[in-house]
């Protein structure tokens, strides 16, 4: 009998080590990466308070592609920047959540960047 290895388990257990190294100031945010299968969603949090300082989806209605690709992902990248800038944060420490940094998650990052935040 084969058995199938559960991908978002050994996913969750990167991510909590990566967690134990990385962590959010008010100074230094964290930028937080999920991706589902149709959809990307960025957070910048700051774990000192626990609060979520802003977010960007492709859930939103504002936004009316498809979020399950590359070009989505660099536009969330580009979105969640232009939303933290606002809010006056310029640097941040990235989280890519226990995903390998390719894809859809390199794009949102290289988005973030050319957008001006710093990581």
């Amino acid at each position: 009998m084969i058995k199938k290895k559960d991908v978002n388990k050994q996913r969750k257990r990167r991510h909590r080590r990566v967690r134990g190294k990385i962590a959010g100031t008010p100074a230094r945010p964290r930028l937080n990466v999920f991706r589902s299968s149709n959809h990307i969603y960025a957070q910048v949090i700051d774990d000192a308070t626990g609060a979520t300082l802003c977010s960007a989806s492709s859930v939103e209605k504002a936004f009316t592609e498809k979020g399950g690709n590359v070009e989505a992902a660099k536009k969330i990248g580009e979105a969640i920047a232009a939303r933290a800038k606002a809010k006056g944060i310029e640097t941040v420490v990235f989280d890519r959540g226990g995903y390998l940094y390719h894809g859809r998650v390199k794009a949102l990052a290289e988005g973030a960047r050319e957008a001006g935040l710093e990581f």
